[in-house]
């Protein structure tokens, strides 16, 4: 085998303890303890080594600034100093229950996107393949204003990053249960950038955006997709969304690159969202990503992580799914390592999984099947139709 054939195999993991920092409080459904969970687990499972992990870098603030206002990057400075009045802060959607300020915020904010950085770096610069930063996927985040969780919005920074230093066409794709609004409105009128969310439909969930409408402006129409999936929706239905859009829209686009965000919080187990999605979703994502990465950008992929909030049952084995998927790892069955689950049952008040599927019947029958499957499946073509109504004009 070739050096050039071994590199094309290659992936790096963005990690350091000092992503633990973005920490709003000890009560916060934010909790990226969920990441060394997932190192543990992938450790444990002899699936990483030392080597593939990469310690992620601070974002200067040139770089937060191709997205973020500079009196926003500012205002982030002052706060995580004590120094922003709750009346200044509150215009920056800082200080809220949502985003509530905490010591030295702006800097732990800033490796989390310098996190995302590296991971496009590491892709683009021919080290590696593929590049997973869980700490990344902040999508809710706008220039001026923090929102939802999310302080600065290391999707949008990496995107503008790709697009400033590598020229590149990029097509991002959020798995997010709720909408990446931020990364969406960023790019709205660009027509060198994709954007494709499957999300719970805003009717019952933040942010309230996302619906099929939503398609882009000016000469950025039509590269906009949204596909708002109803309440209590099933693995079988998400998933015939997913495959369907993600193999129609990277045709119509051709993107050089694809950045994914991989909130797990679809999962019928998240405590701030209403699907009904298992495990089944969460190694399938990165199957069809894989996949489409090679047939269409020479396998330039980099995903990030995003929404999960049960980080104990759902978020280690879902984003460890990624991992074993970048690497060609099809070990990614049957029982999980008892002594990760022996390390962290102590902790956790929750009965930890003992295999990587969850078992059937982990809730009851939904009533409303058939009828939210056909509600889905009239979404989704719906939101593509703009890209079949195009293939019917030039055929």
């Amino acid at each position: 085998m070739s050096n050039e054939q071994i590199r094309k195999k290659n992936a790096v993991f963005i990690y350091s303890d000092e992503l633990l920092t973005y920490k709003f409080h000890d009560h916060h459904p934010f909790n990226q303890k969920r990441l060394k969970l997932t190192l543990d687990l992938l450790q444990t499972h002899q699936a990483i080594a030392n080597e593939d992990i990469i310690k992620p870098r601070m974002a200067t603030d040139e770089e937060l600034q191709l997205i973020h206002a500079p009196q926003y990057v500012n205002a982030v400075k002052l706060a995580s100093q004590g120094k922003l009045s709750p009346e200044k802060a509150e215009n920056f959607g800082l200080g809220t229950e949502d985003t509530p300020i905490f010591k030295q915020m702006h800097e732990a904010s800033a490796l989390l996107v310098g996190g995302t950085l590296t991971a496009v770096d590491s892709v683009m610069s021919g080290q590696a393949q593929h590049a997973l930063n869980l700490g990344g996927g902040l999508h809710h985040g706008f220039s001026g204003k923090a929102s939802g969780f999310c302080i600065y919005n290391d999707s949008s920074v990496a995107i503008k990053y790709l697009q400033q230093k590598y020229h590149a066409r990029v097509l991002y794709i959020d798995t997010d249960a709720h909408h990446g609004d931020g990364v969406q409105w960023a790019f709205y009128d660009d027509p060198d950038v994709c954007t494709l969310s499957i999300h719970e439909t805003g009717r019952y969930l933040f942010p309230g955006t996302g619906n099929i409408h939503e398609r882009g402006q000016g000469n950025g129409y039509c590269f906009t997709f949204n596909i708002p999936v109803d309440a209590f929706t099933e693995d079988d239905s998400w998933l015939d969304a997913y495959r369907t859009s993600f193999k129609a829209i990277i045709e119509y686009f051709k993107p050089d690159v694809i950045l994914t965000q991989n909130g797990a919080d679809s999962h019928y187990y998240d405590p701030l969202t209403h699907l009904s999605a298992t495990m089944r979703i969460f190694k399938e994502i990165p199957k069809i990503a894989h996949e489409l990465a090679h047939k269409y950008c020479e396998g330039r992929w980099i995903a990030v992580g995003g929404g999960g909030y049960d980080i104990w049952r759902v978020v280690p084995r879902a984003w460890s799914f990624i991992w074993l998927e970048m690497t060609d790892n099809n070990r990614n069955s049957g029982p999980l390592p008892q002594s990760w689950i022996d390390r962290w049952q102590t902790e956790t008040p929750v009965t930890l999984p003992t295999t990587w599927e969850d078992p059937e019947g982990i809730y009851e029958p939904i009533p409303r099947r058939a009828e939210i499957t056909e509600k889905n499946a009239q979404t989704v073509a719906k939101a593509l139709y703009p890209i079949q109504s195009n293939k019917s004009a030039s055929s």
